[in-house]
C-alpha cells in the first residue's frame, strides 16, 4: 500500500503528529509490518526538513504515550538531524520497557548500535547495560555489538569492543542473553574468525552450549545451523 505523504503544519506540536500517526496506524486494514512501515516512510518524507528536536519528541511521544517501539526508532533513524542528537539519556527513555527479544534487537540494532557505532555514546553506556539485572538490558549490549560488525549498514569490524562486551557476558547462561552472545560472536567471524576461535578455546569452559555450536558451524561452515540448508 502507498501512503500520500501527510501535511505537517508549521504549527503542529509533536503530540499532535504522534496522535496523527497513532491514527493512521490505527485505520490500518491490517497492521503488517509493510503497512506500518508504509506509514512510517510518508512522515518521514513530511519531517524530513523539521527540526531533530522536534522528530525526537515524536519519537518519545510515540514510544511512553502509545507504546509503539519500530515506528519512533524508524522515524528517528530516518532523520539524520534527529539521530545525532541521540545520547544516552535519550537512548535510555526510547529503550524503557525492554521485555522481549524483538524489543531489544529492534531497539540496538535501529538505535543503540548505530549511535555507538557513529560514536554519540561511548563504551562505558554498553559497558553499563553489561552489568544491568535485567536481561533485556544486558542483550541490548550484546546486540548492540552486531552494527560495528555488519558491513552492509556501516560496520567496519571491531574486534576489540565486540570481544569487551562478549569477555563481560560470556557466563551469563540467561537464554536470551546466551543467545544474542551467539549471535554477537558470529557476525565478527567475517572479519576475522582466528580471533573468535581463539575466543572460543579460551572460553571453552564458561560458554553455554548453544554458543559453543552455532559459532562453531558459522567458523566451520560459514552457517548458523548447517543442517537447515536447502540444496
Amino acid at each position: 500500500m502507498s501512503w500520500p505523504t501527510p501535511s505537517v503544519a508549521a504549527t503542529s506540536s509533536a503530540s499532535e503528529i504522534a496522535a496523527e500517526i497513532h491514527n493512521r496506524l490505527q485505520s490500518l486494514p491490517v497492521m503488517d509490518t509493510p503497512n506500518v512501515r508504509g506509514v512510517r516512510r510518508a512522515f518521514s518524507q513530511a519531517l524530513r526538513r523539521e527540526d531533530g528536536r522536534l522528530v525526537i519528541k515524536v519519537a518519545r511521544a510515540l514510544r511512553l504515550q502509545y507504546g509503539y517501539r519500530s515506528v519512533p526508532y524508524e522515524l528517528i533513524l530516518a532523520h539524520q538531524a534527529a539521530f545525532r542528537l541521540l545520547r544516552e539519556r535519550e537512548l535510555e527513555e526510547l529503550g524503557r520497557g525492554l521485555d522481549s527479544w524483538w524489543s531489544v534487537d529492534s531497539f540496538a540494532r535501529t538505535l543503540s548500535g548505530p549511535a555507538w557505532l557513529d560514536g554519540l555514546i561511548g563504551d562505558g553506556v554498553i559497558l553499563k547495560w553489561t552489568r544491568d539485572p535485567d536481561k533485556w538490558w544486558r542483550r541490548a549490549a550484546l546486540v548492540s555489538t552486531v552494527a560495528l560488525n555488519v558491513r552492509s549498514q556501516g560496520g567496519r569490524g571491531d574486534v576489540p569492543r565486540t570481544l569487551k562486551i562478549c569477555r563481560l557476558l560470556v557466563d551469563d547462561h540467561e537464554d536470551m542473553v546466551e543467545k544474542a552472545l551467539s549471535w554477537a560472536l558470529r557476525e565478527l567471524v567475517a572479519h576475522d574468525a582466528g580471533v573468535v576461535k581463539g575466543f572460543i578455546a579460551q572460553h571453552q569452559a564458561e560458554l553455554g552450549s548453544r554458543v559453543k555450536r552455532e559459532v562453531g558451524n558459522k567458523l566451520r561452515t560459514g552457517l548458523k545451523s548447517p543442517r537447515n540448508r536447502v540444496s
